[in-house]
Protein backbone atom coordinates (compact mmCIF):
# COMPACT_ATOMS: atom_id res chain seq x y z
CA UNK A 1 0.00 0.00 0.00
CA UNK A 2 2.91 2.22 1.15
CA UNK A 3 4.51 2.00 -2.23
CA UNK A 4 1.96 2.30 -4.37
CA UNK A 5 0.92 5.72 -2.46
CA UNK A 6 4.65 6.90 -2.97
CA UNK A 7 4.41 6.10 -6.90
CA UNK A 8 1.32 7.31 -7.10
CA UNK A 9 2.90 10.67 -5.14
CA UNK A 10 5.58 10.71 -7.35
CA UNK A 11 4.09 10.42 -10.34
CA UNK A 12 1.83 12.90 -9.85
CA UNK A 13 4.28 15.79 -8.67
CA UNK A 14 6.37 14.73 -11.45
CA UNK A 15 3.61 15.74 -13.53
CA UNK A 16 2.96 19.13 -12.07
CA UNK A 17 7.13 19.69 -12.93
CA UNK A 18 6.73 18.78 -16.50
CA UNK A 19 3.77 21.04 -17.10
CA UNK A 20 5.21 24.02 -15.72
CA UNK A 21 8.47 22.96 -17.85
CA UNK A 22 6.02 22.72 -20.66
CA UNK A 23 4.83 26.15 -20.32
CA UNK A 24 8.33 27.54 -19.71
CA UNK A 25 8.97 26.51 -23.32
CA UNK A 26 5.86 27.55 -24.73
CA UNK A 27 6.62 30.72 -23.15
CA UNK A 28 10.30 30.96 -24.87
CA UNK A 29 9.12 30.03 -28.25
CA UNK A 30 6.06 32.06 -28.32
CA UNK A 31 8.19 34.88 -27.03
CA UNK A 32 11.45 34.00 -30.08
CA UNK A 33 8.48 33.58 -33.36
CA UNK A 34 8.82 36.21 -35.16
CA UNK A 35 5.53 35.46 -37.11
CA UNK A 36 4.03 38.68 -37.12
CA UNK A 37 1.21 37.31 -38.64
CA UNK A 38 -1.74 40.11 -37.34
CA UNK A 39 -4.01 38.18 -36.44
CA UNK A 40 -5.42 40.82 -33.73
CA UNK A 41 -8.17 43.19 -35.00
CA UNK A 42 -10.48 41.27 -37.57
CA UNK A 43 -12.69 43.60 -39.67
CA UNK A 44 -15.32 40.32 -39.63
CA UNK A 45 -18.95 41.50 -39.51
CA UNK A 46 -19.57 41.11 -35.38
CA UNK A 47 -23.06 39.65 -33.78
CA UNK A 48 -25.00 40.96 -30.75
CA UNK A 49 -23.88 38.72 -27.25
CA UNK A 50 -25.69 38.50 -23.91
CA UNK A 51 -28.14 40.98 -24.97
CA UNK A 52 -30.55 39.99 -21.69
CA UNK A 53 -27.96 41.65 -20.04
CA UNK A 54 -28.45 44.60 -22.15
CA UNK A 55 -32.29 44.93 -21.44
CA UNK A 56 -31.83 43.94 -17.75
CA UNK A 57 -29.74 47.33 -17.62
CA UNK A 58 -31.91 49.50 -19.53
CA UNK A 59 -34.99 48.06 -17.92
CA UNK A 60 -32.94 49.06 -14.66
CA UNK A 61 -31.87 52.68 -15.86
CA UNK A 62 -35.95 53.57 -17.14
CA UNK A 63 -36.93 52.28 -13.82
CA UNK A 64 -34.68 52.86 -11.56
CA UNK A 65 -34.70 57.51 -13.12
CA UNK A 66 -38.58 57.47 -11.88
CA UNK A 67 -37.83 56.12 -8.71
CA UNK A 68 -35.03 58.97 -8.25
CA UNK A 69 -37.23 61.46 -9.45
CA UNK A 70 -39.33 60.25 -6.93
CA UNK A 71 -37.68 59.91 -4.09
CA UNK A 72 -36.24 63.65 -4.93
CA UNK A 73 -39.20 65.50 -5.87
CA UNK A 74 -41.12 64.18 -2.63
CA UNK A 75 -38.96 66.75 -0.52
CA UNK A 76 -37.61 69.12 -2.87
CA UNK A 77 -38.91 72.50 -1.71
CA UNK A 78 -41.87 71.03 -0.17
CA UNK A 79 -42.39 68.74 2.77
CA UNK A 80 -44.01 65.46 1.75
CA UNK A 81 -44.63 66.68 -1.82
CA UNK A 82 -46.79 62.88 -2.98
CA UNK A 83 -47.73 61.57 0.67
CA UNK A 84 -44.94 59.20 1.12
CA UNK A 85 -44.49 59.65 4.45
CA UNK A 86 -47.99 57.92 5.35
CA UNK A 87 -45.67 54.61 4.54
CA UNK A 88 -42.93 55.83 7.23
CA UNK A 89 -42.97 57.12 10.42
CA UNK A 90 -42.78 60.40 10.11
CA UNK A 91 -41.49 63.23 12.93
CA UNK A 92 -41.88 66.75 13.33
CA UNK A 93 -37.79 66.98 12.56
CA UNK A 94 -37.82 65.43 9.30
CA UNK A 95 -40.86 67.27 8.12
CA UNK A 96 -37.89 70.42 8.36
CA UNK A 97 -35.58 68.45 5.97
CA UNK A 98 -35.74 68.82 2.12
CA UNK A 99 -34.17 67.56 -1.05
CA UNK A 100 -32.14 70.49 -1.62
CA UNK A 101 -30.02 70.64 2.25
CA UNK A 102 -28.41 67.39 1.13
CA UNK A 103 -28.31 67.90 -3.02
CA UNK A 104 -25.58 70.56 -2.89
CA UNK A 105 -23.37 68.43 -0.98
CA UNK A 106 -23.49 65.78 -3.46
CA UNK A 107 -22.27 68.41 -5.83
CA UNK A 108 -19.17 69.23 -3.85
CA UNK A 109 -18.33 65.15 -4.31
CA UNK A 110 -19.30 65.33 -7.89
CA UNK A 111 -16.99 68.29 -8.77
CA UNK A 112 -14.06 67.24 -6.48
CA UNK A 113 -14.50 63.76 -7.99
CA UNK A 114 -13.99 65.16 -11.56
CA UNK A 115 -11.12 68.02 -10.68
CA UNK A 116 -9.48 64.56 -9.08
CA UNK A 117 -10.07 62.57 -11.83
CA UNK A 118 -9.00 65.25 -14.25
CA UNK A 119 -5.62 66.43 -12.54
CA UNK A 120 -5.00 62.11 -12.24
CA UNK A 121 -4.81 62.42 -16.22
CA UNK A 122 -2.69 65.20 -16.64
CA UNK A 123 -0.72 63.80 -13.71
CA UNK A 124 -0.51 60.61 -15.40
CA UNK A 125 1.18 62.29 -18.54
CA UNK A 126 4.12 63.98 -16.78
CA UNK A 127 4.59 62.63 -13.35
CA UNK A 128 3.16 59.15 -13.63
CA UNK A 129 5.69 57.38 -11.17
CA UNK A 130 5.30 59.51 -8.31
CA UNK A 131 1.74 59.61 -8.78
CA UNK A 132 1.35 56.17 -8.14
CA UNK A 133 4.22 55.62 -5.63
CA UNK A 134 2.14 58.54 -3.65
CA UNK A 135 -1.00 57.05 -4.01
CA UNK A 136 0.02 53.60 -2.62
CA UNK A 137 1.75 54.83 0.30
CA UNK A 138 -0.92 57.93 1.21
CA UNK A 139 -3.88 55.92 1.37
CA UNK A 140 -2.69 53.60 4.32
CA UNK A 141 -2.19 56.95 6.05
CA UNK A 142 -5.45 58.58 4.97
CA UNK A 143 -7.29 55.50 5.88
CA UNK A 144 -5.45 55.25 9.38
CA UNK A 145 -6.84 59.14 9.49
CA UNK A 146 -10.23 59.09 8.96
CA UNK A 147 -10.33 56.07 10.98
CA UNK A 148 -9.14 58.55 14.38
CA UNK A 149 -11.75 60.96 13.17
CA UNK A 150 -14.30 58.70 13.04
CA UNK A 151 -13.59 57.14 16.71
CA UNK A 152 -13.41 61.38 17.80
CA UNK A 153 -16.93 61.81 16.41
CA UNK A 154 -18.02 58.72 18.44
CA UNK A 155 -18.80 56.62 15.71
CA UNK A 156 -17.24 53.46 16.85
CA UNK A 157 -18.36 50.99 14.16
CA UNK A 158 -16.94 53.03 11.12
CA UNK A 159 -13.75 53.76 13.20
CA UNK A 160 -12.77 50.12 13.20
CA UNK A 161 -13.87 49.62 9.35
CA UNK A 162 -11.38 52.12 8.62
CA UNK A 163 -8.97 51.19 10.98
CA UNK A 164 -9.33 47.14 9.13
CA UNK A 165 -8.77 48.97 5.98
CA UNK A 166 -5.50 50.81 7.01
CA UNK A 167 -3.99 47.69 8.67
CA UNK A 168 -5.20 45.41 5.51
CA UNK A 169 -3.63 47.86 3.29
CA UNK A 170 -0.63 48.30 4.74
CA UNK A 171 -0.34 44.07 4.60
CA UNK A 172 -1.36 44.17 1.43
CA UNK A 173 1.72 46.77 0.27
CA UNK A 174 4.38 45.11 2.46
CA UNK A 175 3.09 41.57 0.30
CA UNK A 176 3.91 43.23 -2.92
CA UNK A 177 6.93 45.74 -2.34
CA UNK A 178 8.98 43.51 -3.99
CA UNK A 179 6.47 43.59 -7.57
CA UNK A 180 6.32 47.34 -7.21
CA UNK A 181 9.24 48.33 -9.53
CA UNK A 182 8.17 46.09 -12.27
CA UNK A 183 4.30 47.08 -12.00
CA UNK A 184 5.48 50.64 -12.16
CA UNK A 185 7.30 49.60 -15.40
CA UNK A 186 4.31 48.47 -17.26
CA UNK A 187 2.10 51.57 -16.05
CA UNK A 188 4.82 53.67 -17.47
CA UNK A 189 4.69 52.37 -21.08
CA UNK A 190 1.15 51.97 -20.54
CA UNK A 191 1.03 55.82 -20.14
CA UNK A 192 3.30 56.23 -22.78
CA UNK A 193 1.01 54.66 -25.15
CA UNK A 194 -1.80 56.39 -23.55
CA UNK A 195 -0.16 59.98 -24.04
CA UNK A 196 0.54 59.08 -27.75
CA UNK A 197 -2.91 58.87 -28.74
CA UNK A 198 -5.08 62.04 -27.28
CA UNK A 199 -7.96 61.25 -28.71
CA UNK A 200 -8.15 58.59 -25.71
CA UNK A 201 -8.11 60.93 -22.60
CA UNK A 202 -11.17 62.52 -24.69
CA UNK A 203 -12.99 59.38 -24.64
CA UNK A 204 -12.50 59.24 -20.85
CA UNK A 205 -13.74 62.93 -20.98
CA UNK A 206 -16.67 62.44 -22.50
CA UNK A 207 -17.52 59.32 -20.71
CA UNK A 208 -16.88 61.74 -17.35
CA UNK A 209 -19.55 64.07 -18.38
CA UNK A 210 -21.76 61.71 -18.73
CA UNK A 211 -21.04 59.94 -15.90
CA UNK A 212 -21.83 63.66 -14.22
CA UNK A 213 -25.33 63.86 -15.87
CA UNK A 214 -26.34 60.16 -14.51
CA UNK A 215 -25.10 61.23 -10.73
CA UNK A 216 -27.10 64.55 -10.99
CA UNK A 217 -30.19 62.31 -11.21
CA UNK A 218 -28.89 60.11 -8.94
CA UNK A 219 -28.03 62.32 -6.55
CA UNK A 220 -31.04 64.30 -6.02
CA UNK A 221 -32.67 60.75 -5.73
CA UNK A 222 -30.31 60.28 -3.01
CA UNK A 223 -30.33 63.21 -0.78
CA UNK A 224 -34.45 62.99 -1.25
CA UNK A 225 -33.75 59.60 0.44
CA UNK A 226 -31.34 61.15 3.12
CA UNK A 227 -33.91 64.23 4.08
CA UNK A 228 -36.74 61.76 4.41
CA UNK A 229 -38.96 60.92 6.86
CA UNK A 230 -38.14 56.83 6.83
CA UNK A 231 -35.75 55.69 9.96
CA UNK A 232 -32.23 55.04 9.81
CA UNK A 233 -32.38 51.58 9.05
CA UNK A 234 -34.58 52.10 5.87
CA UNK A 235 -32.89 55.17 4.57
CA UNK A 236 -29.51 53.04 4.80
CA UNK A 237 -31.26 49.88 2.76
CA UNK A 238 -32.69 52.07 0.32
CA UNK A 239 -29.04 53.76 -0.08
CA UNK A 240 -27.09 50.30 -0.06
CA UNK A 241 -29.71 49.90 -3.19
CA UNK A 242 -28.98 52.52 -4.73
CA UNK A 243 -25.24 52.65 -4.53
CA UNK A 244 -25.08 49.08 -6.12
CA UNK A 245 -26.86 50.80 -8.84
CA UNK A 246 -24.53 53.70 -9.32
CA UNK A 247 -21.79 51.02 -8.89
CA UNK A 248 -22.64 48.99 -11.84
CA UNK A 249 -23.47 51.98 -14.20
CA UNK A 250 -20.33 53.33 -12.82
CA UNK A 251 -18.65 50.37 -14.23
CA UNK A 252 -20.50 49.76 -17.52
CA UNK A 253 -19.11 53.08 -18.02
CA UNK A 254 -15.19 52.36 -17.13
CA UNK A 255 -15.38 48.94 -18.99
CA UNK A 256 -17.65 50.71 -22.32
CA UNK A 257 -13.85 53.02 -22.29
CA UNK A 258 -11.77 49.66 -21.09
CA UNK A 259 -13.16 48.13 -24.81
CA UNK A 260 -12.61 51.73 -26.84
CA UNK A 261 -9.32 52.36 -25.89
CA UNK A 262 -8.21 48.25 -25.86
CA UNK A 263 -9.71 47.99 -29.58
CA UNK A 264 -7.30 51.21 -30.80
CA UNK A 265 -4.62 50.48 -28.75
CA UNK A 266 -4.22 46.81 -30.36
CA UNK A 267 -4.67 48.44 -33.39
CA UNK A 268 -2.01 50.84 -33.23
CA UNK A 269 0.32 47.95 -32.13
CA UNK A 270 -1.03 45.78 -35.56
CA UNK A 271 -0.32 48.35 -37.71
CA UNK A 272 2.56 49.39 -36.49
CA UNK A 273 1.60 53.18 -35.27
CA UNK A 274 -0.79 55.61 -35.38
CA UNK A 275 1.26 57.15 -38.28
CA UNK A 276 1.18 53.68 -40.06
CA UNK A 277 -0.51 54.06 -43.49
CA UNK A 278 -1.93 50.85 -43.05
CA UNK A 279 -4.18 52.42 -39.92
CA UNK A 280 -7.64 52.21 -40.95
CA UNK A 281 -9.76 55.46 -41.39
CA UNK A 282 -12.33 56.41 -38.63
CA UNK A 283 -10.53 53.33 -36.39
CA UNK A 284 -11.24 55.51 -32.85
CA UNK A 285 -15.17 55.87 -34.22
CA UNK A 286 -15.95 52.18 -35.03
CA UNK A 287 -14.28 50.85 -31.80
CA UNK A 288 -16.75 53.58 -30.50
CA UNK A 289 -19.21 52.25 -31.99
CA UNK A 290 -18.27 48.16 -31.56
CA UNK A 291 -18.52 49.30 -27.83
CA UNK A 292 -22.13 50.84 -27.90
CA UNK A 293 -23.60 48.34 -29.91
CA UNK A 294 -22.54 44.92 -30.57
CA UNK A 295 -20.36 44.80 -27.51
CA UNK A 296 -22.71 46.63 -24.96
CA UNK A 297 -24.45 43.54 -23.67
CA UNK A 298 -21.09 41.81 -22.84
CA UNK A 299 -20.09 45.01 -21.70
CA UNK A 300 -22.80 44.88 -18.99
CA UNK A 301 -22.94 41.17 -18.30
CA UNK A 302 -18.97 41.33 -17.27
CA UNK A 303 -19.36 44.57 -14.75
CA UNK A 304 -21.16 42.22 -12.25
CA UNK A 305 -19.01 40.29 -11.12
CA UNK A 306 -15.23 41.41 -12.47
CA UNK A 307 -14.48 43.70 -10.43
CA UNK A 308 -15.60 41.91 -7.35
CA UNK A 309 -13.50 39.10 -8.10
CA UNK A 310 -10.19 40.89 -9.06
CA UNK A 311 -10.34 42.61 -5.37
CA UNK A 312 -10.55 38.91 -3.80
CA UNK A 313 -7.87 37.90 -5.77
CA UNK A 314 -5.68 40.71 -4.74
CA UNK A 315 -6.33 40.09 -1.09
CA UNK A 316 -5.91 36.65 -1.16
CA UNK A 317 -2.48 36.80 -3.31
CA UNK A 318 -1.46 39.47 -0.58
CA UNK A 319 -2.41 36.68 2.40
CA UNK A 320 -1.37 33.69 0.68
CA UNK A 321 2.55 34.70 0.61
CA UNK A 322 2.56 36.03 4.24
CA UNK A 323 1.18 33.36 5.82
CA UNK A 324 4.24 30.77 6.25
CA UNK A 325 3.96 27.46 7.48
CA UNK A 326 0.73 27.52 9.39
CA UNK A 327 -0.95 24.14 7.83
CA UNK A 328 -4.42 24.39 9.08
CA UNK A 329 -4.98 28.41 7.54
CA UNK A 330 -2.74 27.80 4.58
CA UNK A 331 -4.95 25.08 3.68
CA UNK A 332 -8.39 27.15 4.12
CA UNK A 333 -6.43 29.98 2.32
CA UNK A 334 -5.92 27.37 -0.67
CA UNK A 335 -9.31 26.83 -0.85
CA UNK A 336 -10.33 30.48 -1.51
CA UNK A 337 -7.52 31.15 -3.56
CA UNK A 338 -8.55 27.94 -6.01
CA UNK A 339 -11.86 29.07 -6.07
CA UNK A 340 -11.61 32.29 -7.22
CA UNK A 341 -8.48 31.59 -9.73
CA UNK A 342 -11.77 29.18 -11.32
CA UNK A 343 -13.78 32.20 -11.16
CA UNK A 344 -11.42 34.48 -12.54
CA UNK A 345 -11.62 32.06 -15.71
CA UNK A 346 -14.72 33.25 -16.30
CA UNK A 347 -14.36 36.81 -15.04
CA UNK A 348 -11.39 38.79 -16.01
CA UNK A 349 -10.48 42.16 -17.35
CA UNK A 350 -8.41 40.70 -20.48
CA UNK A 351 -11.85 39.62 -21.52
CA UNK A 352 -12.40 42.88 -22.77
CA UNK A 353 -9.75 42.82 -24.95
CA UNK A 354 -11.16 40.60 -26.46
CA UNK A 355 -14.48 41.66 -26.61
CA UNK A 356 -13.09 44.95 -28.11
CA UNK A 357 -10.76 42.90 -31.09
CA UNK A 358 -12.80 39.91 -32.01
CA UNK A 359 -16.55 40.61 -31.11
CA UNK A 360 -16.66 37.81 -28.64
CA UNK A 361 -19.64 36.65 -25.90
CA UNK A 362 -17.80 37.88 -22.21
CA UNK A 363 -17.90 34.25 -20.94
CA UNK A 364 -16.00 33.07 -24.37
CA UNK A 365 -13.61 35.93 -24.20
CA UNK A 366 -12.71 35.55 -20.71
CA UNK A 367 -11.74 31.93 -21.24
CA UNK A 368 -9.79 32.51 -24.21
CA UNK A 369 -7.83 35.05 -22.61
CA UNK A 370 -6.95 33.01 -20.10
CA UNK A 371 -6.12 30.31 -21.60
CA UNK A 372 -4.00 32.19 -24.26
CA UNK A 373 -2.12 33.38 -20.50
CA UNK A 374 -1.86 29.90 -19.65
CA UNK A 375 -0.68 28.51 -23.12
CA UNK A 376 1.98 31.10 -23.27
CA UNK A 377 3.59 30.96 -19.47
CA UNK A 378 2.31 35.18 -19.67
CA UNK A 379 -0.10 34.66 -17.03
CA UNK A 380 3.09 34.36 -14.20
CA UNK A 381 3.82 37.80 -15.52
CA UNK A 382 -0.46 38.84 -14.95
CA UNK A 383 0.45 36.98 -11.68
CA UNK A 384 3.63 39.26 -10.71
CA UNK A 385 1.89 42.45 -11.92
CA UNK A 386 0.13 44.76 -9.87
CA UNK A 387 -0.51 47.70 -11.89
CA UNK A 388 -4.83 46.91 -11.04
CA UNK A 389 -4.03 47.03 -7.28
CA UNK A 390 -2.16 50.29 -7.71
CA UNK A 391 -4.71 52.29 -9.82
CA UNK A 392 -7.63 50.60 -7.51
CA UNK A 393 -5.57 52.57 -5.03
CA UNK A 394 -5.83 55.40 -7.06
CA UNK A 395 -9.21 55.09 -7.37
CA UNK A 396 -9.89 54.92 -3.90
CA UNK A 397 -8.16 57.54 -2.31
CA UNK A 398 -10.16 59.60 -5.13
CA UNK A 399 -13.31 58.59 -3.69
CA UNK A 400 -12.14 59.04 0.31
CA UNK A 401 -11.15 62.23 -0.77
CA UNK A 402 -14.61 62.98 -2.20
CA UNK A 403 -15.99 61.50 0.53
CA UNK A 404 -14.45 63.40 3.02
CA UNK A 405 -15.50 66.96 1.55
CA UNK A 406 -19.19 66.24 1.63
CA UNK A 407 -19.03 64.59 5.12
CA UNK A 408 -17.22 67.61 6.52
CA UNK A 409 -19.91 69.87 5.03
CA UNK A 410 -22.72 67.77 6.59
CA UNK A 411 -21.14 67.49 9.77
CA UNK A 412 -21.08 71.21 10.66
CA UNK A 413 -25.03 71.02 9.11
CA UNK A 414 -26.19 67.97 10.45
CA UNK A 415 -24.24 65.99 12.38
CA UNK A 416 -26.38 63.06 12.56
CA UNK A 417 -26.05 61.83 9.02
CA UNK A 418 -22.61 63.00 8.07
CA UNK A 419 -22.06 58.85 7.32
CA UNK A 420 -24.79 58.30 4.93
CA UNK A 421 -23.56 61.38 2.92
CA UNK A 422 -19.93 60.79 3.06
CA UNK A 423 -20.22 56.98 2.10
CA UNK A 424 -22.83 57.69 -0.85
CA UNK A 425 -20.36 60.83 -1.71
CA UNK A 426 -17.14 58.17 -1.24
CA UNK A 427 -18.67 56.50 -4.51
CA UNK A 428 -19.42 59.28 -6.86
CA UNK A 429 -15.76 59.92 -6.16
CA UNK A 430 -14.38 57.07 -6.97
CA UNK A 431 -16.53 56.26 -9.96
CA UNK A 432 -15.50 59.47 -11.43
CA UNK A 433 -11.55 59.10 -10.72
CA UNK A 434 -12.39 55.60 -11.80
CA UNK A 435 -13.25 56.72 -15.56
CA UNK A 436 -10.05 58.81 -16.00
CA UNK A 437 -7.83 56.34 -15.08
CA UNK A 438 -9.58 53.56 -16.90
CA UNK A 439 -7.40 54.29 -20.08
CA UNK A 440 -4.44 53.40 -18.38
CA UNK A 441 -5.90 49.88 -17.38
CA UNK A 442 -7.16 49.16 -20.74
CA UNK A 443 -3.63 50.29 -22.12
CA UNK A 444 -2.16 47.46 -19.28
CA UNK A 445 -4.17 44.63 -20.27
CA UNK A 446 -4.02 45.48 -23.91
CA UNK A 447 -0.08 45.32 -24.06
CA UNK A 448 -0.19 42.05 -22.18
CA UNK A 449 -2.99 40.42 -24.25
CA UNK A 450 -0.48 41.35 -27.38
CA UNK A 451 2.52 40.12 -25.80
CA UNK A 452 0.94 36.93 -25.53
CA UNK A 453 -0.91 36.65 -29.10
CA UNK A 454 2.59 37.83 -30.51
CA UNK A 455 5.55 39.25 -28.45
CA UNK A 456 6.93 41.18 -31.94
CA UNK A 457 3.50 43.45 -31.85
CA UNK A 458 5.57 44.78 -28.65
CA UNK A 459 9.47 44.71 -30.32
CA UNK A 460 8.52 46.58 -32.42
CA UNK A 461 7.05 49.14 -30.95
CA UNK A 462 9.62 49.19 -27.33
CA UNK A 463 12.21 46.86 -27.89
CA UNK A 464 13.67 47.85 -24.39
CA UNK A 465 10.63 47.11 -22.74
CA UNK A 466 9.84 43.78 -24.82
CA UNK A 467 13.11 42.43 -23.34
CA UNK A 468 12.25 43.92 -20.27
CA UNK A 469 9.09 41.78 -20.00
CA UNK A 470 11.18 38.53 -21.69
CA UNK A 471 13.46 38.66 -18.84
CA UNK A 472 10.91 39.25 -16.21
CA UNK A 473 8.57 36.10 -17.61
CA UNK A 474 11.74 34.04 -17.59
CA UNK A 475 12.92 34.58 -14.23
CA UNK A 476 9.09 34.02 -13.19
CA UNK A 477 9.32 30.71 -14.93
CA UNK A 478 12.26 29.65 -12.87
CA UNK A 479 10.61 30.84 -9.86
CA UNK A 480 7.83 28.81 -10.24
CA UNK A 481 9.73 25.67 -11.49
CA UNK A 482 11.85 26.25 -8.19
CA UNK A 483 8.94 26.07 -6.27
CA UNK A 484 7.54 22.93 -7.74
CA UNK A 485 11.21 21.29 -7.15
CA UNK A 486 10.66 22.31 -3.43
CA UNK A 487 6.70 21.01 -2.86
CA UNK A 488 8.50 17.64 -4.84
CA UNK A 489 11.20 17.11 -2.63
CA UNK A 490 9.48 17.74 0.62
CA UNK A 491 6.67 16.12 -0.07
CA UNK A 492 8.70 12.87 -0.91
CA UNK A 493 10.09 13.49 2.31
CA UNK A 494 7.06 13.02 4.18
CA UNK A 495 6.30 9.70 2.29
CA UNK A 496 9.69 8.12 3.13
CA UNK A 497 9.07 9.25 7.18
CA UNK A 498 5.77 7.82 6.10
CA UNK A 499 7.14 4.36 5.05
CA UNK A 500 9.67 4.35 7.78
CA UNK A 501 7.29 4.73 10.96
CA UNK A 502 5.84 1.68 12.01
CA UNK A 503 1.91 0.83 11.71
Amino acid sequence: MSDSGSSSSSVSFDSAFASIATVDQNAVRSIRSGSSNQTLAPDSPRNCHDVFWLGIFLLHMVVLGLFLTVLGANRFHKSDRFNIDRFTSGSAESSRVFTEDYWPMYAVAAGVGALLGWASLLLLGSRANQMMKISVHILTTYLAVLSVFCFWTEHFFWGVVFAIGAALQFLYVISVVDRLPFTMLVLQKAVKMVCSLPEVMRVAYAFMIVMLLWMAIWSFGAAGVVASSMGDGGRWWVLVVLSVSLFWTGAILCNTVHVIVSGLVCLVLVRGGQEATSMPPNSLVKSFRYALTTSFGSICYGSLFTAAIRTMRWEIRGLRSKIGRNECLLCCVDFLFHLVETLVRFFNKYAYVQIAVYGKSFNRSARDAWELFQSTGVEALVAYDCSGAVLLMVTLLGGLISGTCAGVWAHIKWNDRVLMVGSTAMLMGMILVGLAIAVVESAVTSLYICYAEDPMLIHRWDAEFFNQLSETLHQRLQHRSARAREVLAHNRVDVHIQETIPI
